[in-house]
């Protein structure tokens, strides 16, 4: 509702447009990883776009003819480049991070994305082939879909939540979390999250309800695994930012000011400036707390 924060969606989403043209922070990335969850909606921007502008208002009676010509089978390159722009977008800014730092984590990240690009191609290929089982379309989709799947996960929980750790108090989990009271859902979220990354298999049985339905399901489950994804990947990213001093939770004690007068008042509050009264007064109260704190630890 607000309207700095609308232009703040407005600008940052423009700019994943120009990905690789400058230093990409954790916003471009965290954004871009959203939009690799709207996959089957950027995709359906062209059915919109083509029924509206042949069948509608005038719509046939026999809607099978809209999606003969609007829907996948004829127009499955359409359809892979719109859905999976945001993973391209992603692959030049892991090369663009790598470029700039050396890391080959990067590189790896890079390989993740273009490995979902291969995936999706023949996703929507083996669409094209009228999603025949057995065929040459079907395998490779499967192999890819397989391989993306597996690649993904073990990102999702080596890297963006830094989970798995050999020496954790809580078994698969990481040495320092965040949500301390919620524990059982770190394992719900892990078992939740592999089995997501699968929901491909959907697609696969000839019986039950048509693709249609089923790719719909699929893109709201996916929806609902990035934002639980969410939760965990910017909890690791404030303990990231914790462990390189970049954020504290605490200030450090004991630790003394020297304010350089002997009257033990600064030049801000002599000169009465009321920013300076309550920087002057908080010093202060830091102070007692720090020589308190340092007098129990000699005692103790």
């Amino acid at each position: 509702m607000w309207g700095r924060t609308r232009w703040w969606a407005i600008k940052n989403v423009a700019k994943l447009g120009a990905s690789g043209a400058w230093t990409v922070e954790f916003t471009d990335f965290w954004l871009g990883d959203q939009f690799c969850s709207l996959v089957y909606t950027l995709s359906d921007l062209y059915f919109v776009g083509c029924f509206y502008t042949r069948y509608f208002p005038s719509i046939p009676p026999n809607t099978n003819s809209a999606w003969t010509t609007c829907g996948t089978a004829n127009n499955w390159g359409v359809y892979f480049v719109l859905g999976t722009l945001p993973f391209l977008v992603r692959f030049v800014q892991s090369l663009r991070r790598y470029y700039d730092s050396r890391l080959s984590t990067h590189l790896i990240n890079a390989g993740k994305y273009g490995m979902g690009l291969v995936y999706y191609f023949f996703y929507y290929y083996w669409r094209h082939k009228g999603n025949q089982d057995g065929g040459a379309s079907f395998v490779l989709w499967c192999l890819t879909a397989t391989i993306y799947a597996l690649y993904a996960c073990a990102w999702d929980f080596l890297m963006d939540w830094s989970v798995c750790k050999p020496h954790a108090r809580y078994f698969l989990l990481r040495p320092e979390l965040v949500y301390t009271t919620q524990i059982p859902m770190y394992y719900v979220a892990l078992v939740s999250n592999l089995l997501l990354r699968f929901i491909w298999v959907l697609y696969i049985p000839e019986r039950g309800p048509n693709l249609t339905l089923r790719t719909f399901i699929a893109a709201l489950l996916e929806m609902v695994r990035r934002v639980q994804w969410n939760f965990y990947r910017l909890e690791n990213e404030h303990l990231g930012n914790m462990d390189q001093y970049r954020v504290t939770r605490e200030v450090p004690l004991p630790y003394h000011f020297d304010t350089g007068h002997s009257n033990g008042e600064d030049d801000d509050e002599a000169d009465g400036d009321e920013d300076g009264v309550e920087a002057s007064w908080l010093r202060r109260q830091l102070t007692r707390e720090s020589r308190k704190m340092s007098r129990e630890a000699e005692e103790s």
